[in-house]
């Protein structure tokens, strides 16, 4: 077991849930806060037809290359303050600008207002002048999920795909049919299967949990760019991503799937204390700039 995710297992798990809303999305904003970032970002607030949107920059930051990044947070939470840390890591390993979108949340606005908010985000870029192909799109968890449908519906709306998607432990089945969802649940000290059926049912309000764009597991995947999906081997959601390079594989997308021994959810946001978490992030940094033509 590594030493250093099982020490945050145990901080983790001494830590439950609170039951209320607000203070769910104040104890994941709490988690960005608790990590500095490295005074050489700038950071640069804007809004994108009503959403509140930040880029981060980094001096070597090639600015014609920017990453869209979808937060995690079940659609209910995380904010641009809570993946932070993350999204302008990813920025500096990469060489790109990041644009961190803080899309609408349920319960307030459930599906399909993120999908929504997502592709007018990329519809934004792509009407400022970036080039598609110089466009990566991550997320983590429901942000991983989101980076799907993003560009399925692009697909749909005949918008040119972007270079690439990352996705972290990606929640694509709303209807928690994986066996991971069992299988790790010991292991798992941050996602459970009452939990997720609790955020679904916020999210989908009704709506079908087998829709493409609120589970991209069953959307039709052709035509969309490379994927790097990475995942913990000790997370419930591990099936999730394991069906989804499957069925992205099956559509002739070209794939990768990472699977990191002793991980658990969205271990990258802890990679100021994780050495794996910050070897994931440079392992994506490299993929990013693979697709995006610009190689160190």
């Amino acid at each position: 077991m590594d030493p250093e995710i099982e020490a945050l297992r145990i901080v983790l798990t001494a830590r439950p849930r609170p039951p209320g809303l607000a203070e769910r999305r104040q104890r994941l904003d709490a988690l960005g806060a608790h990590y500095a970032i490295d005074p050489d970002i700038r950071l640069e607030p804007v809004e994108i037809r009503g959403l509140r949107a930040e880029w981060s920059t980094a001096p070597a930051a090639d600015p014609s290359r920017v990453i869209l990044f979808l937060h995690g947070g079940g659609y209910i939470s995380g904010s641009i303050e809570s993946h932070r840390p993350l999204a302008t890591e990813i920025g500096r390993a990469a060489g790109a600008r990041t644009l961190a979108l803080e899309y609408r949340r349920a319960p307030e606005h459930p599906f399909p207002a993120a999908v929504k908010d997502v592709v007018a985000a990329y519809r934004s870029l792509l009407a400022e002048g970036f080039a598609p192909s110089h466009i990566a799109i991550a997320g983590d968890s429901a942000g991983g999920g989101l980076a799907i449908a993003l560009m399925v519906a692009a697909r749909e709306q005949e918008l040119a795909q972007p270079a690439c998607g990352w996705c972290i432990s990606p929640w694509v089945d709303l209807e928690g049919s994986g066996a991971s969802i069992t299988t790790k649940a010991a292991l798992d000290p941050l996602i459970q299967k009452d939990y997720l059926a609790e955020l679904a049912a916020a999210y989908l309000n009704g709506s079908n949990p087998r829709a493409p764009l609120a589970s991209p597991l069953h959307a039709d995947l052709r035509g969309l760019p490379p994927l790097l999906i990475q995942v913990g081997s000790a997370e419930t959601l591990l099936d999730d991503a394991v069906r989804l390079a499957g069925a992205a594989g099956a559509a002739d997308v070209a794939v990768r799937l990472e699977v990191w021994p002793d991980m658990i959810h969205a271990w990258p946001l802890f990679h100021q204390q994780i050495a794996a978490g910050k070897r994931a992030i440079v392992r994506a940094a490299a993929f990013i700039r693979e697709t995006q033509g610009n190689r160190p």
